[in-house]
């Protein structure tokens, strides 16, 4: 029975990968990527040498037709994303979805478990995290109001991703919506500048809003995906 492995892989440190992804990896027929250019670089750190294919948000129905069609002829595939957990706020959860519907009786889906920004954020946050409610990466426009209006309600820890062209206005949001509420803003995780700001949302906001007004240099501008975190 063919294979379809759902792999970790490092949010930043490369070190960050386990033994078992390692062996997955160079053992599979294929490996699935969100990017391969981003894949390669793992790759080639642990020698790896293996066909690439890139599978993402914009591939098209002929792609996940040529995926089933490769484990219909026996071949071992594992799907891994850009970074962490693949299907985490990823594409790679609706392909799994797909293959649990049509091949389930043909296929085993076996998760490779290791890096997660969501749960390495709450794991050093000092905040409460013995439940928690994660909700991805927010709407832009449709609802977002009224999702902030359920966080500022929310009995348990809230937990989400932001980018860093939005984290200002979040944090604002945060500010008008959730003023005495704490927030823990984890960002450049298992990275060189990894950085961990606790606050008050308006505390928060004023420390971030200096450096969304500097030049692009050095670690000066706001950069990096943020995972928020809101007791």
């Amino acid at each position: 029975m063919p294979k379809f492995y759902v792999v970790a892989t490092p949010i930043g440190n490369m070190g960050d990968i386990t033994l078992r992804a390692i062996e997955t990896l160079k053992s599979v027929d294929m490996i699935l990527c969100e990017d391969t250019r981003e894949t390669k670089k793992i790759l080639d750190k642990y020698n790896i040498n293996k066909p690439t294919m890139s599978y993402h948000a914009q591939s098209k129905l002929s792609k996940t037709d040529k995926i089933f069609e490769l484990l219909e002829e026996g071949k071992d595939l594992a799907l891994v994303s850009d970074a962490g957990t693949p299907g985490i706020s990823d594409p790679g959860a609706l392909l799994v979805s797909k293959i649990k519907e049509h091949l389930s009786h043909g296929v085993d889906v076996i998760p490779i478990p290791g890096p997660s920004a969501v749960i390495t954020a709450l794991s050093a946050s000092g905040l409460p995290i013995h439940e928690f409610t994660f909700l991805g990466f927010l709407p832009h426009k449709k609802g977002r109001e009224t999702l902030f209006k359920e966080i500022a309600q929310a009995k348990r820890t809230m937990v989400f991703y932001e980018s860093p062209h939005r984290i200002l206005k979040t944090l604002e949001s945060l500010v008008k919506f959730c003023p005495n509420k704490k927030v823990c803003v984890a960002r450049e995780l298992t990275k060189i500048y990894e950085e961990f700001k606790t606050g008050t949302p308006e505390e928060i906001f004023e420390y971030f809003k200096p450096k969304a007004d500097q030049p692009l240099a050095g670690n000066k501008k706001i950069r990096g995906e943020f995972t928020v975190i809101v007791a």
